[in-house]
C-alpha cells in the first residue's frame, strides 16, 4: 500500500509540473512557463513560416514531377519518323559499300595482294568469337513441317567457340501429308554485297575442307552449295559424312573436296558432277541419324587449307550412260 500511494503522489506531482502557472511558481516569470507548457504539446507554426514551408514543399512536389514527366513521353507526343532520312542513309551505306567493292577490286582478290593470295596454304573462313558470329548463320529443324525437333545455337564457353545442341525426334508429324521426320541443321547465311547483291566464296586454290570440331559421337552431314542464282539449283548440294568421336577431346576433320558426292532434293543422284569451288554459297550441318535425344556439336573454327599430299580430282566415276553430258 505504501508503494501505490508513492506512485499515486508521483504521478500527481508530475502532472501538477506539466502546467506550471505564474502563480504557483513566482520566481520563474512568464516565459518559463510558456517555454514548459509549449515543449510539451505539438509545435505549431507560425502563419509565416507554414506558407513558406508550403510552397517549398510544392516547389519541390513540382520538381519531381517535372523530372518525371522527363522520363515518361506524353501519349500525344509521337516520335519522329523519316522514311525519307532512312531511305538516304540506306543509299549512303550501299554506296559506301560499292566503293569499297571498287577499290578492293583494283588492289586484288578481297582486297589484298595478288601474291598474298596466291601463296596462302590454308584459310579461316569462319570462326565463333561473338555474337557478331553467330549472326552469319542460322538454324532450322523439322518443326518447319510439324515436327518436334529442336535445335539451338549459342555461344560456348569463354566465346571461343559455337555450341549447337538440342533434341531430335523422329516422330512424323500428324497431318497426313509427312511421313518422316527428325533432322535439324545449320547452314551458314549467303554472303551479301552492295544493294544485296549475292556474293559467293572462291575456293578454286583449296582443295581440302578443315574443321575443328567436337561432339557426341553422332555421325553429322557436311553440306556445301553453290552459287543459287538459277532456281533449278535451289535444292542441289554436295554432301559428305564427318564422324564425331565424343568425350571432352577435340578432333580436326579434314575433307578433301573430291569426296563430296552430288544429291537433289536430298537423294543422292546417279550421275555425280565436280563441285566448282569459285561459286560456293554456303556451308552446313545436317543431324538425322534417326536415334531421338539430346545432342550437341561444338564448332571452333571452319576453314580451308591446300594439301599437297591430296592429288585426287574427283572421286566418283561416270559413264556415258550415267552422265553422257561430259563425254559429248
Amino acid at each position: 500500500m505504501a508503494l501505490v500511494h508513492k506512485f499515486l503522489s508521483s504521478a500527481y506531482i508530475f502532472r501538477k509540473c506539466l502546467k506550471p502557472s505564474v502563480s504557483s511558481c513566482p520566481f520563474l516569470g512568464n516565459r518559463f512557463a510558456d517555454y514548459c507548457s509549449s515543449s510539451l504539446q505539438k509545435p505549431v507554426a507560425a502563419p509565416g513560416k507554414t506558407s513558406s514551408q508550403r510552397n517549398t514543399e510544392g516547389d519541390l512536389q513540382g520538381h519531381h514531377q517535372r523530372e518525371v514527366a522527363l522520363d515518361i513521353t506524353s501519349p500525344e507526343e509521337k516520335p519522329e519518323v523519316s522514311f525519307d532520312k532512312a531511305i538516304k542513309d540506306e543509299i549512303k551505306n550501299h554506296c559506301r559499300r560499292l566503293k569499297d567493292d571498287i577499290v578492293n577490286y583494283w588492289i586484288g582478290p578481297e582486297g589484298r595482294p595478288l601474291h598474298e593470295v596466291l601463296l596462302e596454304q590454308a584459310k579461316v573462313v569462319w570462326q565463333f568469337r561473338g555474337k557478331e558470329d553467330l549472326d552469319k548463320w542460322m538454324v532450322t529443324s523439322d518443326k518447319t513441317i510439324g515436327g518436334r525437333s529442336e535445335v539451338f545455337l549459342k555461344m560456348g564457353k569463354n566465346n571461343q567457340s559455337a555450341l549447337l545442341y538440342g533434341t531430335l525426334s523422329s516422330e512424323a508429324p500428324k497431318d497426313g501429308e509427312s511421313g518422316r521426320s527428325g533432322y535439324c541443321a545449320m547452314i551458314s547465311r549467303i554472303p551479301r554485297g552492295p544493294f544485296e547483291r549475292k556474293r559467293s566464296y572462291d575456293w578454286s586454290q583449296f582443295n581440302t575442307l578443315y574443321l575443328r570440331v567436337r561432339g557426341d559421337g553422332r555421325p553429322w552431314m557436311v553440306n556445301i552449295r553453290q552459287d543459287t542464282d538459277i532456281i533449278q539449283r535451289k535444292n542441289q548440294m554436295y554432301s559428305y559424312f564427318m564422324f564425331t568421336r565424343g568425350g571432352p577431346y577435340w578432333q580436326e576433320v579434314k575433307i578433301p573436296f573430291s569426296k563430296f558426292f552430288f544429291s537433289n532434293q536430298g537423294r543422292i543422284r546417279d550421275a555425280q558432277y565436280q563441285l566448282l569451288l569459285d561459286k560456293i554459297s554456303s556451308v552446313g550441318f545436317t543431324l538425322a541419324d534417326k536415334v531421338d535425344g539430346p545432342f550437341f556439336l561444338e564448332i571452333d573454327f571452319i576453314g580451308v587449307f591446300a594439301d599437297p599430299a591430296h592429288t585426287e580430282e574427283f572421286a566418283y566415276e561416270n559413264s556415258p550412260e550415267l552422265n553422257p553430258r561430259l563425254f559429248k
